[in-house]
């Protein structure tokens, strides 16, 4: 699908702000690609639609769930959470996606999952990381980006995670388990 057909797909599924997040979004994801070796079409493309379902109301997105058989353990958390996955389903069956890359890194935009491929890296912090966003940490781990994507990837995560506990928030189990998975690769690499 090419960028403009993409992008006016998925505009009015989004509020005027969320779609100048988008835009960042997908430049930001072009950048990473480029600077880390990834696939710049697809990192685009997943970058375009990684907020698609963030506006369906909660219920149509929490039948999709129970329908796709989705982990049931989403519906015991925070549904901002919900519309990654939803968005990856919805790409699938409204927009004709089934590139599964792209269909995971739009998956685990929010959650991240161990053993997460470079475009989901990619994905996740241009996500975290694109010139709208504004917020204490953002900063340091926009410098880190320029240096090392997993490094950046790491601090991005453990903010999220403290974020959230700082708020008396419950985190979702899989965002831990990425954290650990990052560190455990970092050290590994470390060592090895």
């Amino acid at each position: 699908m090419e960028r403009e057909t993409a992008l006016n797909f998925v505009k009015p599924q989004l509020t005027e702000h969320r779609y100048e997040h988008t835009l960042g979004v997908m430049e930001t994801a072009i950048s990473l690609a480029k600077k880390y070796g990834g696939h710049e079409k697809k990192a685009e493309i997943a970058a375009i639609f990684h907020d698609y379902a963030k506006f369906r109301p909660k219920e149509e997105m929490k039948q999709i769930i129970i329908e796709q058989n989705f982990p049931q353990d989403l519906l015991d958390f925070n549904a901002e959470l919900w519309h990654a996955p939803v968005g990856a389903y919805l790409t699938k069956k409204e927009a004709g996606i089934t590139d599964e890359e792209i269909l995971n890194a739009i998956r685990y935009h929010t959650s991240g999952r161990p053993g997460m491929t470079l475009l989901e890296k990619i994905v996740y912090l241009a996500d975290y990381i694109e010139p709208g966003r504004q917020f204490p940490g953002v900063e340091e781990v926009r410098q880190m980006a320029a240096e090392n994507l997993d490094q950046a990837l790491i601090k991005a995560v453990q903010n999220t995670i403290m974020f959230l506990m700082k708020k008396n928030q419950q985190v979702y189990p899989e965002t831990f388990h990425t954290y650990n998975d990052l560190i455990r690769q970092w050290k590994d690499g470390l060592n090895g």
